[in-house]
């Protein structure tokens, strides 16, 4: 590895966010996963959940659409719900889904700077009740047009770029976030990895 490559892989580590992450539920289009995955690339995301309880489970992302994000991902699949939850109770703090419901806050009374996974469900019937009765609350992303949802993907954007702007204020990305052992492993496996 040339240390200009392993400069900017460092770069990039110290800057991945332990105590942030996503959960896709039954999410069926491998382009809306895919550019999930893109997007929490982008802002320092380092593992995702994928939970496939009432579909095939996924043998591929869709390429175009993550510009090969997924290499650079930790991903966890699952197939049951109970095992999905058990992992995230073990990480983060506080689980939230995305749904629409009388007891629903909006994303911006969310504190991010502790340790948060959200939670995003299928693009049809939205995250089950199943996984509801299971987190800390359900979130809104505030809309003032006629239609009253987002895409998948477009809301897991808007919801985590808020995320980053809280943690950018907090300090969280001023500092290694990431547990030392994961670090050195990432950093190991990314050595190997062609870049984009």
């Amino acid at each position: 590895m040339t240390p200009e490559r392993r400069e900017r892989l460092l770069s990039v580590l110290n800057k991945r966010q332990a105590g942030l992450t996503v959960v896709l539920e039954n999410v069926q289009d491998p382009h809306n996963i895919s550019a999930v995955m893109r997007t929490c690339d982008a802002v320092g995301i380092q593992e995702i959940y994928v939970l496939n309880n009432k579909i095939p489970r996924h043998k591929k992302w869709g390429a175009k659409s993550s510009s090969s994000a997924a290499k650079w991902l930790t991903i966890h699949q699952f197939s049951d719900t109970a095992e999905c939850v058990a992992a995230l109770r073990q990480k983060y703090d506080k689980v939230f889904t995305t749904h629409l419901a009388a007891d629903a806050v909006s994303l911006y009374e969310i504190d991010f700077t502790g340790s948060v996974a959200l939670v995003f469900g299928n693009e049809h019937e939205g995250v089950s009740d199943e996984i509801r009765a299971q987190a800390d609350g359900n979130f809104i992303i505030p809309q003032v047009g006629i239609i009253k949802s987002l895409n998948i993907s477009v809301a897991c954007a808007v919801s985590i770029y808020e995320a980053l702007r809280q943690r950018t204020i907090a300090g969280c990305y001023d500092k290694r976030n990431l547990p030392d052992g994961q670090f050195e492993e990432l950093l190991e496996k990314w050595g190997f990895e062609e870049e984009e």
